[in-house]
């Protein structure tokens, strides 16, 4: 069989490509080691889109049985979505903004009314014609002048995260002439007429302000990071008194602001970098308030006087604490609303400037809060967005005078969905440390626990991210099926805070992947599951995450879902023209550096593979991929093809159209999903027929 292609074996099952081999030796610190599908990161290569495609024909022949079942899928995850749909509207300088679907269409629509609700709509940005002729679309910005003529907005039509900034004129609805490629974020000065935007260097790290007034033909460089461990980014503060730009890498950041009807003025640097200090900078009358971690990695939340803008003239409103994360800190005139997360739980806590606080009530402990579009700084209404394992996506408005609470949406699941018929717990398992790691599991009331049915885990736990406890109505699909759902809140995520993050990262990440084999073990041994009938899942980070604990326990899964994983860690962190490589030294570490080396080739699931049985494997990639590369599980999927000595299914499924986060279009994203769906029910309906038989 030639290289490349899939065929017919002489037993009659179907054959999967086999990737050539070019051997490259790769020495690192005395350690010399051949890497024979380095070649496949040859973009150019017709042989490197003949392999992805070979391998896309064989996981659709392996996977044709399934077709009914994947249709199946669709249908009913189709039929509990309500198609043509809108969101609840906000308020913004005069205008109701809003987008809603249409059934048939893939994109959102984006509208607004002028004054009231009753008024005409003016639709500003339909997706849908954007995206006609082409496979993806996605938006970047989207940013309305303040007199609420002119919309800047960009767009990426590859899935690369190439965004392209242009401008319309909502009043004509034509196009000015300007486009700016690579553009990353965007904000306008008050005089709606000078724009201020970033933009991204070859290895996609915004690094660039400009300033540019509209029918000028200049476009002024007023900062440009040199640290490539830095990104840049530029924004108005909630009062829309003043423009922030803010440049952070992983661990410290500093921030200058500029008067938003100053345009033209120099900007002013508020506070200097420190070495892994953070701070985040908003205007609140007459202060600055700060969230900024100098007192602990929790971070606490200071203000300063605008008059006297200096560190030392600092008050405390809220202190460092050990056991809670403060996300975030928005002001409103007389008060802000802090999100926290305190034992991997989400909180809204109100302060007020005459001191009084408390938190607006949820009626789950174990849930997932945020807030929503709160354009108006001067009201006494907090508009966030609730949900949890059992409930979905809730819109409420709290009026923090009344400290009420109304209900303005639901998001609506059609079929008769009755949330009662679900419970979700909270669990708690033991990792080798002894850490206690938080578990958050789904399932049906009925569903019984005797060791023998199938349960799907999930986890993250990278970069201080905290895994969203959140409904989704597609999960339904397994639910109904007798499967239990959890989420594993491992160290390295930042669940229970910024030390939890330490504790996963750098020279600590392997206890990423114990935490995530202790969860595994303590399902099965509490009897919600059996090794056989459970189904990991992670994508990205979360891909590594599954390429480290298969390599570590492939006994202990009995289906694997690998989406974009980042399985090349040290190839991939060794190279630092590829986006994301430099910055992120802070989280992996450094491959150059002997000892970093040695955390990173411990774990990295490319170079630890090694001849044995693996479970059922679905591995997904996307050829536009700016994040993980495409040849990243290319080449780990090609490699684990040569050791595993099993016949279970490893099938490679390239996107060639798209990007890190797969189909950009939401009936494409279904389809996605019900193919997924389909491998992991057919792979432990397979798995239970053997067991059984």
């Amino acid at each position: 069989m030639p290289d490349g292609q899939a065929g017919g074996g002489t037993d009659g099952q179907l054959q999967p490509p086999v990737a050539e081999r070019r051997p490259v030796i790769v020495e690192r610190h005395g350690e010399r080691v051949e890497d024979p599908y380095a070649w496949l990161r040859t973009r150019d290569d017709p042989a490197v889109r003949a392999y992805l495609e070979a391998e896309n024909a064989y996981a659709e022949a392996v996977l044709a049985p399934t077709k009914p079942l994947q249709e199946q899928l669709y249908q009913e995850m189709l039929a509990r979505i309500k198609q043509t749909d809108l969101s609840v509207p906000y308020l913004d300088r005069g205008f109701y903004y809003y987008t809603r679907t249409e059934e048939g269409k893939q994109y959102p629509i984006h509208c607004r009314k002028p004054g009231d609700l009753d008024a005409a709509e003016e639709v500003l940005l339909d997706l849908n014609r954007l995206a006609e002729g082409k496979s993806f679309m996605a938006l970047g910005a989207f940013e309305v002048s303040d007199d609420g003529q002119l919309l800047a907005y960009s767009t990426d039509d590859t899935g690369y995260r190439d965004y392209r900034l242009q401008v319309k004129d909502l009043r004509t609805g034509t196009l000015l002439t300007l486009q700016v490629e690579r553009s990353g974020s965007v904000a306008w000065a008050a005089d709606s007429r000078t724009l201020f935007y970033t933009v991204e260097d070859e290895a996609k790290r915004p690094h660039r302000l400009f300033r540019h007034i509209l029918g000028s033909e200049a476009h002024d460089l007023l900062y440009e990071e040199a640290d490539e461990a830095f990104r840049v980014g530029v924004g108005r503060t909630r009062s829309g008194d003043y423009l922030v730009l803010y440049a952070g890498s992983h661990t410290t950041s500093d921030a200058r602001f500029l008067p938003a009807g100053s345009p033209g003025e120099a900007w002013t640097l508020f506070a200097p970098r420190v070495h892994e200090r953070e701070y985040d900078l908003d205007h609140w009358g007459d202060r600055w308030v700060l969230r900024i971690n100098d007192a602990g990695r929790n971070f606490r939340v200071i203000t300063v006087p605008v008059v006297d803008p200096r560190m030392e003239a600092a008050t405390e409103l809220l202190p460092h604490r050990d056991n809670v994360m403060i996300e975030a800190v928005d002001p409103f005139e007389g008060y802000l609303v802090v999100t926290e997360r305190a034992d991997g739980l989400p909180g809204l806590l109100l302060l007020g400037q005459d001191g009084g606080r408390h938190h607006v009530p949820f009626p789950e402990a174990v849930c997932e809060a945020y807030l929503g579009p709160n354009r108006q700084y001067r009201s006494s209404v907090v508009r966030y967005h609730y949900q949890s394992l059992v409930t979905p996506n809730s819109v409420f408005d709290y009026d923090t005078r009344a400290r009420s609470t109304a209900l303005l949406k639901q998001t609506e699941v059609l079929g008769g969905f009755d949330s009662t018929q679900y419970v979700s717990e909270r669990l708690m398992a033991t990792a080798p440390d002894g850490t206690l790691v938080p578990v958050s599991l789904v399932q049906r009331r009925d569903r019984p626990r005797d060791g023998r049915q199938p349960l799907y885990l999930t986890g993250y736990g990278s970069y201080g991210i905290p895994y969203p406890i959140g409904f989704s109505s597609t999960r339904l699909s397994l639910l109904d099926r007798g499967f239990a759902f959890a989420i594993a809140h491992i160290r390295g995520g930042g669940d229970l805070g910024k030390p939890w993050h330490d504790a996963g990262r750098m020279a600590e990440k392997q206890n990423t992947f114990t935490d995530f084999i202790a969860v595994a073990e303590h399902l099965v041994r509490e009897g919600w599951t059996s090794a056989d009938g459970l189904v990991i899942e992670g994508g990205s980070a979360g891909g590594l995450l599954m390429g480290a604990v298969v390599n570590r326990r492939p006994d202990l899964f009995g289906a694997v879902i690998s989406l974009v994983p980042f399985v090349d860690v040290i190839n991939t962190m060794s190279d630092a023209s590829l986006p994301l490589t430099v910055g992120e030294y802070e989280e992996w570490g450094n491959p150059g550096v002997p000892e970093q080396y040695r955390w990173m080739r411990a774990y990295d699931p490319y170079l630890n593979l090694k001849a044995g049985s693996y479970p059922p494997m679905l591995v997904r990639t996307a050829f536009n991929d700016s994040q993980v590369m495409y040849w990243e599980p290319a080449k780990y999927v090609a490699r684990l093809r040569t050791l595993k000595t099993d016949r279970n299914p490893l099938l490679l499924v390239t996107n060639m159209g798209a990007g890190h986060g797969g189909a950009s279009g939401r009936y494409d994203k279904l389809r996605e999903l019900a193919l997924d769906y389909a491998f992991v029910l057919t792979t432990i309906a397979a798995t239970a027929r053997r067991t059984t038989g």
